[in-house]
């Protein structure tokens, strides 16, 4: 295919496929494409090679990822996506527009019908085993009457362009369509890098669209008010398309929650917060349909809420989209789409789908099978992901074996006319390479009728020979441009309009997952901090050590070793209880490496840092863009040093010093991204409480027993190192260092931020803002450990705590007692929070178990 405009990027670009987005049937380029490559000739090769790079570099920094299960690369991969936009005309989106509301209002019906009086079957339109025999038909919903004008509330389809030059319906996507996240974020990264052509092009835009989406979920509360409770439920972070989950939940405002965080009670479903439990209105639901009640449907399931049909039964919660609503999500009814068509609205679809052929039928059946090796075979159902057979690629021994399954079951069985795509250009470093593409549409209910998304999330095949467009299997996305003729105006005004005033969240809104992870991520940001800071000390006397050329055999490098045990539960390593093979003693590189590098060792640095990284991923909908971006530096420098052979002292006391930064860095963005009252408070908590215990086992393991005056003074002076107070100490007493000096700065001052005794005094502030402890005129528990610790801190003498019972004892016993039991009362403290506010054990189980195949 060729053409003779004059536009360089033009003439490189060439297909021979005869089915490409650029050219009409007559092989003309249209003309918003001259356009857009008019646009891309201006920037030039390295130009557009350059935006390319600055979109990849956006997605990064944003933290735009996709989790693709069992990845060599990682779990959560970046998100691809190509600088060329895929684009068409208003006047041929109008059609496809109007092919969608017809077939999201054909699909509702379709889904109202099965799950209520199933004229369908009864009056023959529909065979009952394209329905009864899908594993998404649920009988616990049968009957269910819903309070919202739509059942469907959300429709996607996956949309191709065929051989006729038309866009076909490939997929209808019901159950949870996910995408929309997506969609919003590829339009942002790529207005952003591409704004001239952006503007130029009169792209539609897409703010109306999610005005209605916001407005869809607010009319679907069962109660009709301005602000309903509202939340998005997500099986969690693992999911492969958690980021939207909580890129939406950030835009939309919404609370992020997992089944956990949910329960039911007197007909309702509330949402366990700090407060105690608030009623909710309207789940957005990211939960396949079987694992949202494991009180009806799979007893197994830890993703939804027992008992969560029973109140959609009561029209006490609305449920988006309903549970039971991937049946329709069916090739098997798309052979008879035309038929419901006329059945229901007597009409004709305007779009047309890809020919289809139901096994269930036996004329159709034995079409398959004498054709079995040009056609693609699905299930009806798509529980299992990868039971689709592409005929031309199997061997004969394969086609027979398929033969056999589809004799077997045949109702289960739909086959597709395997057809070529069109193609649209992607910049593949230099040059402009056509892919195939794929769109997902998407629709939703806005009062009687349907609202389309004009755009939506293209997908885009990794090669030239690939058949699937998946993004689990190497697939990158595009923009999606719906142009007009004329300019489109801005938005003035992209807030949405509320009826009435909204209160400013506070701890009623957090959910107790979120809670519980904002807590654990203090923890764990403050174990890695104080870890890291006294591994880089001790790093450095082995580094002197080494220098010398002697072994590391002295009295206080043994101190410090054996205190890297204690303070990071690496049991037995340094300690004197080892037996087994070599003591660590006598190879402390290697022990040491271990700590820090080994991930699969439960308290090692490594261990510990990815579990700081979960907590905080978890919680990645409460995040700031430049939080993100110090997160990601965070990965990708532990990363790089995991990969690293053999490293040097010297390069791991870099990694520590560039870790400890970042990790400052982050600690200091949190408190700019979450208010204390929406969980920064939490956060605290987890902080205070892990620096204060570690500080405990630290002071206890360098200063409980008695040493020589110069080991001592040089244990002093490592441990107002790993503290960073080693230049405030020097300050405030201009003296050599002294013990009963260090205690009083690093245990018992009032006033030093990084003394245990402030710490101690800041976490018993924090737990009193707490709902809880605010109950009534009586401490909780938790606020008696608390307040036992400070008063034994406060009745404390350093003068005394230097003391020995006699001149030959080495064990300072009043320090050391001291230290056991404020270590015992913050432990318990932990224990009666974690009681009190982070209990999820209450599951109600079914009294029969059902058979819900995967």
């Amino acid at each position: 295919m060729s053409t003779t405009t004059k536009t360089s990027w033009l003439n490189s670009y060439s297909t021979t496929l005869g089915n490409d987005e650029v050219f009409n049937p007559n092989n003309e380029v249209k003309g918003y494409w001259k356009k857009l490559f008019s646009g891309f000739d201006k920037l030039g090769e390295n130009g557009l090679s350059g935006r390319q790079k600055d979109i990849d570099w956006l997605l990064l920094e944003n933290g735009v990822t996709y989790n693709v299960y069992n990845d060599p690369q990682g779990m959560h991969r970046p998100w691809n996506l190509n600088v060329v936009p895929l684009i068409m005309h208003q006047n041929e989106w109008q059609n496809v527009e109007a092919g969608l509301k017809q077939r999201a209002e054909l699909l509702n019906l379709v889904l109202k019908d099965v799950y209520s009086e199933r004229r369908l079957i009864k009056d023959g339109i529909i065979p009952h085993e394209v329905i009864y025999g899908h594993r998404g038909f649920l009988r616990q919903c049968s009957g269910i009457e819903y309070t919202t004008e739509k059942l469907l509330s959300i429709y996607a389809a996956d949309l191709a362009r065929g051989t006729d030059g038309r866009l076909w319906v490939v997929n209808d996507r019901t159950e949870a369509p996910s995408g929309m996240g997506y969609a919003l974020e590829n339009r942002s990264t790529t207005s952003r890098t591409l704004p001239e052509m952006y503007s130029k092009m009169n792209v539609s835009r897409l703010s109306v669209f999610f005005r209605d989406f916001h407005q869809m979920l607010i009319d679907s509360s069962p109660i009709k008010r301005d602000n309903p409770n509202i939340v998005i439920l997500t099986p969690g972070s693992h999911n492969e398309t958690y980021f939207e989950h909580a890129f939406m939940a950030s835009f939309l405002g919404y609370p992020l929650v997992q089944g956990n965080d949910l329960v039911v009670r007197d007909g309702f479903l509330w949402m366990k917060s700090l407060q105690g439990l608030k009623r909710i209105d309207v789940v957005l639901r990211r939960v396949d349909d079987a694992f949202s009640d494991p009180l009806e449907l799979r007893e197994d399931s830890h993703l939804g809420v027992a008992g969560l049909l029973d109140v959609v039964r009561r029209k006490n919660v609305s449920v988006i989209n309903p549970v039971g609503s991937g049946v329709i999500e069916n090739p098997g009814l798309i052979p008879f789409m035309p038929a419901i068509a006329r059945y229901f609205l007597n009409e004709e679809l305007i779009l047309p789908q890809i020919a289809s052929w139901w096994c269930g039928q036996e004329k159709e059946k034995n079409y398959v099978l004498n054709n079995l090796s040009n056609l693609v075979i699905k299930r009806i159902d798509r529980t299992n992901r990868e039971s689709i057979y592409f005929g031309k690629f199997l061997s004969l021994a394969e086609l027979d074996s398929l033969k056999e399954k589809i004799k077997e079951r045949p109702y289960r069985f739909v086959a597709q006319e395997q057809i070529n795509f069109s193609t649209a250009p992607n910049l593949l470093g230099s040059t402009l390479t056509p892919r195939n593409v794929v769109t997902r549409a998407f629709s939703i209910a806005s009062g009687n009728h349907y609202s389309v998304m004009p755009g939506g999330l293209v997908r885009v095949a990794p090669d030239s020979k690939t058949v699937r467009v998946s993004n689990q299997r190497g697939g990158t996305s595009k923009d999606f441009w719906v142009v007009e003729n004329q300019p489109v105006k801005e938005d003035k005004n992209r807030n949405w309009e509320q009826k009435s005033s909204i209160a400013i969240s506070g701890l009623d809104d957090l959910p107790s997952l979120t809670a519980e992870n904002l807590f654990w991520a203090g923890r764990y940001v403050g174990r890695t901090l104080v870890n890291a800071r006294f591994i880089r000390t001790v790093m450095r006397q082995l580094a002197m050590a080494q220098n010398m050329d002697t072994k590391p055999d002295s009295v206080k490098l043994q101190v410090l070793l054996k205190a890297v045990t204690h303070l990071t539960g690496t049991y037995p390593g340094f300690s004197e209880k080892a037996k087994e093979g070599k003591p660590a003693m006598e190879n402390p590189y290697e022990e040491m490496l271990s700590v820090i590098r080994d991930k699969d060792r439960v308290g090692s640095l490594a261990h510990t840092i990815g579990m700081f990284s979960n907590s905080y991923y978890s919680i990645r909908n409460l995040w700031s863009s430049d939080m993100w971006r110090v997160f990601e530096n965070i990965q990708k420098l532990w990363q790089n040093f995991q990969d690293e052979e053999n490293p040097s002292i010297l390069k791991i006391l870099k990694v520590l010093n560039q870790l400890i930064t970042r990790l400052i860095a982050f600690m200091g963005l949190i408190e700019e991204s979450i208010m204390v009252q929406q969980g920064l408070l939490l956060y605290f908590i987890g902080l205070q409480l892990e620096q204060s215990m570690l500080a405990i086992t630290k002071c206890r393991s360098l200063l409980a027993v008695k040493y020589d005056t110069q080991v001592e003074y040089d244990l002093l002076e490592y441990l107002l190192t790993s503290h960073e107070s080693l230049n405030i100490y020097r300050y405030s007493y201009r003296s050599h260092i002294q013990l009963e000096h260090v205690l009083d700065l690093v245990i018992l001052d009032v006033e030093y931020a990084r003394s245990l005794t402030f710490m101690i005094k800041r976490l018993q502030k924090d737990i009193a803002r707490l709902p809880h402890s605010r109950k009534d005129q009586q401490l909780t528990n938790y606020q008696k450990y608390v307040f036992s610790a400070f008063s034994k801190l406060r009745l404390s003498e350093s003068s005394k705590l230097c003391l020995t019972k006699t001149k030959n004892d080495v064990v300072r016993e009043d320090l050391d007692t001291l230290l056991e039991e404020l270590s015992d009362l913050l432990y318990k403290t932990s224990q009666s929070l974690t009681g009190t506010y982070f209990n999820h054990t209450d599951r109600q189980t079914q009294m029969f178990t059902q058979s819900f195949p995967i």
